[in-house]
C-alpha cells in the first residue's frame, strides 16, 4: 500500500483483502515529467490544461527550454484557431515550468519517466527518484514495450510504481493505458486513472504483460498483413486497399507501418515475439527488418511501402476490370448457403444464366466462397474443376449498404485466364471495385480480421485486460471500426471460429489455433464480450492484478 492511499484515508481494500472500488480524491496536483521529447511535450501539454502544476526535466538542460518554447507555441495556435481561450492558454503556460535537477522534485505527486526504452536507464532513474520524492510520490513510466515490474524491480518501493503509457501524438490520442506490475499497490493505479479522465484521456487498465492491450492487440493487423505479402498473395496497395474499402478500416497495415514508422514499429514486432517465447502469433517478418535496413522506414523518410511526396502517399491507380464477355453460365457452391444466395443476387442482376445442376456443366464458371480455405481446398474437397474455379470472399457483403465497397477473388493455380477474367468482368459489372489475389487460405480480409479478434479473445483469455477495455483501447489506440471483441460479434464468432480451424487445417501454423476464450462462446452462442458467468457480478474496479497483490 503506498503513502498515497493512507492520505486518502483508504487503502483500497476491504478487510477480507478485497478491493472496494472506492476512488476517493487522487492526490496528484504536482507532476514531474522527465523527458521532453515528443511524449513528454504532449503529457505536459494536457495536464497544465487540466490545472496541474507540471515541472520538465531533461539531461539536455536546452531541450527543456525548447519544450516549453514548443507548448508557447502550440497555446498560441490553439488559440488562433478558436480552439483555446487565451486566458486558458496563458495560465496553462504559467503552470510549467523547467527543472534544472531532478532535486526540484522533491515535492510532486507524481513523476512521469518518458526517457529512452532503455530498461537499465528506467532502474536507475527510479532508484534516483526515490531518494528525492516523498513516500506518497507515485512513480509511472511512459514505457510501450517494457515490463512493469522490472522497472519497478529496481526500487525499494516497487508498490509505487505504475505503468502510464499515452500514445502519440497526446493530445490528440485519448486513450492511456494504465497497467499494473505485479508489486504496483492498486491505490496508484487507481489515483492515474482519475487523473487520465481529469486530463481528458479515456483510462483503461492492463495487466503487466508484452505489448499491454493496445501493441499487444495490433499483431493482428500487422503481422498478418506481412505474412499476406511474404507469401506472395497481393501486392502491399491491394492488401490496404481490401482491409480499407472491404473490411472498413481507416488504414490498411502497410499505410498503418508508413504512419508509425519501420525504426519505431519494427523493434516492437520483434521485441513482443521474444517477450513471448517466440509465440508463433506474433512472428515478425522479414519484409520490415529488409526495408528498415535500407532505410525505406515510412512517411517521415518519404518513402516506406509507399512513396511520399509532399507528404501525400503516391499509390498506383487501380486496375481496371478486364474488357471481356461476362461467363455464359455460372454455377454456385452451396457449400456457404448464405453466400450462395448473395453470389446468385449478382449473378442475376449482370443478366447471367444460373447453373442449377448438381454438379458444373462443362463451360460453367465455377464460383465458391469458402471461409479459411483457400480456392484448391475448397475445389478439391467438393471435386470440382480447378481450372474453372473462382473463390470470392463473402464475410462482408457483396452489396455494402454504406462506405465504399470492394470485392476480392481468388483463383486456384490451375484456373485459366479465361475464367479468371470473366470472373473479374461479372463481379465489377456494378461498377464496384474488385481485387484479384493468388491462393491464400482466408483471403485476405478473412484472415487479418480472423487474427485480430482471435488475438483479441487471448487477451481476454489471459485476464490482461476486461472485455470492455480491451475493445475500448482498440477503437481509441488504433482507430479500428470495432474492437476486436466486438468485431467478432458482428461476423459472428462460429463464423470466425470456422475460419481460424479451416485456416490451421490448410496451413498447419500454430498461429491460427483459436483462442479458448473465441472457441468456447463461439460453441456456447455467448457474445466474445461476456466474462464468465460465475464472475459478472465481479466489483468492475477490480484491477487485473488483484488477485495477485502480495498482502
Amino acid at each position: 500500500m503506498t503513502p498515497l492511499s493512507r492520505e486518502n484515508g483508504q487503502d483500497g481494500r476491504d478487510d477480507r483483502g478485497g478491493h472496494t472500488g472506492r476512488q476517493g480524491q487522487t492526490g496528484i496536483e504536482t507532476i514531474g515529467i522527465v523527458g521532453t521529447g515528443a511524449m513528454g511535450r504532449g503529457i505536459a501539454q494536457i495536464a497544465a490544461l487540466a490545472g496541474l502544476t507540471v515541472r520538465l526535466f531533461d539531461t539536455n538542460a536546452s531541450a527543456v527550454t525548447a519544450a516549453r518554447d514548443y507548448l508557447a507555441d502550440t497555446f498560441a495556435k490553439l488559440t488562433a484557431k478558436g480552439k483555446l481561450d487565451d486566458i486558458a492558454a496563458r495560465a496553462a503556460l504559467a503552470k510549467i515550468s523547467g527543472a534544472r535537477a531532478l532535486a526540484e522534485f522533491a515535492d510532486c505527486d507524481l513523476v512521469i519517466e518518458a526517457i529512452v526504452e532503455k530498461l537499465d536507464a528506467k532502474r536507475a532513474l527510479f532508484r534516483e527518484l526515490e531518494s528525492i520524492v516523498s513516500g506518497r510520490c507515485v512513480l509511472a513510466s511512459n514505457t510501450s514495450s517494457l515490463s512493469i515490474t522490472a522497472i519497478a524491480a529496481g526500487c525499494s518501493t516497487p508498490s509505487r510504481v505504475a505503468g502510464y503509457h499515452f500514445f502519440n501524438p497526446v493530445p490528440l490520442m485519448k486513450v492511456v493505458e494504465v497497467i499494473d506490475g505485479l508489486r504496483s499497490d492498486p491505490a496508484a493505479g487507481n489515483a492515474l486513472m482519475d487523473l487520465a479522465r481529469r486530463m481528458g484521456h479515456t483510462p483503461v487498465r492492463a495487466k503487466d504483460m508484452p505489448g499491454f492491450i493496445v501493441n499487444h492487440a495490433g499483431r493482428g493487423m500487422n503481422t498478418e498483413g506481412l505474412r499476406i505479402a511474404d507469401e506472395g498473395v497481393a501486392s502491399f496497395v491491394d492488401v490496404d486497399r481490401i482491409m480499407r474499402e472491404q473490411a472498413g478500416f481507416r488504414l490498411g497495415p502497410f499505410e498503418l507501418l508508413d504512419l508509425t514508422a519501420l525504426d519505431v514499429s519494427h523493434p516492437v514486432m520483434e521485441s513482443i515475439y521474444h517477450q513471448f517465447y517466440e509465440e508463433p502469433r506474433f512472428t515478425p517478418s522479414p519484409i520490415t527488418a529488409t526495408r528498415l535496413a535500407g532505410g525505406l522506414i515510412g512517411r517521415k523518410a518519404g518513402e516506406g511501402f509507399y512513396r511520399y511526396v509532399d507528404g501525400k502517399q503516391q499509390a498506383p491507380q487501380d486496375a481496371p476490370a478486364p474488357t471481356v464477355a461476362l461467363p455464359r453460365r455460372v454455377w454456385i457452391s452451396k457449400q456457404n448457403m448464405q453466400a450462395h444466395d448473395a453470389v446468385q443476387a449478382l449473378v442475376e442482376q449482370a443478366g447471367v444464366a444460373l447453373d442449377t445442376g448438381a454438379t458444373p456443366a462443362a463451360d460453367s464458371l465455377i464460383v465458391v466462397a469458402p471461409f479459411g480455405l483457400d480456392a484448391t481446398t475448397a475445389a478439391l474437397d467438393e471435386q470440382l474443376d480447378a481450372t474453372r474455379v473462382v473463390a470470392v470472399d463473402a464475410l462482408f457483403p457483396l452489396f455494402p449498404s454504406v462506405g465504399t465497397p470492394r470485392r476480392t477473388l481468388m483463383t486456384t493455380p490451375a484456373t485459366t485466364r479465361a475464367a479468371r477474367d470473366s470472373a473479374h468482368a461479372l463481379f465489377a459489372a456494378d461498377g464496384v471495385p474488385v481485387t484479384v489475389i493468388r491462393d491464400s487460405a482466408g483471403f485476405v480480409a478473412q484472415r487479418v480480421v480472423a487474427t485480430i479478434v482471435n488475438i483479441g479473445c487471448d487477451i481476454a483469455q489471459r485476464q490482461i485486460a476486461t472485455p470492455q477495455d480491451i475493445d475500448l483501447a482498440v477503437t481509441l489506440g488504433l482507430g479500428y471500426p470495432r474492437g476486436p471483441l466486438a468485431l467478432g460479434d458482428a461476423l459472428g464468432a462460429p463464423t470466425i471460429l470456422t475460419i481460424l480451424r479451416n485456416m490451421y487445417r490448410v496451413l498447419g501454423d500454430p498461429r491460427y489455433r483459436p483462442s479458448p476464450w473465441l472457441a468456447r462462446r463461439a460453441q456456447l452462442g455467448l457474445s466474445l464480450t461476456q466474462p464468465d458467468a460465475a464472475d459478472a457480478d465481479t466489483d468492475t474496479t477490480d484491477t487485473p492484478n488483484s488477485r495477485e497483490q502480495p498482502q
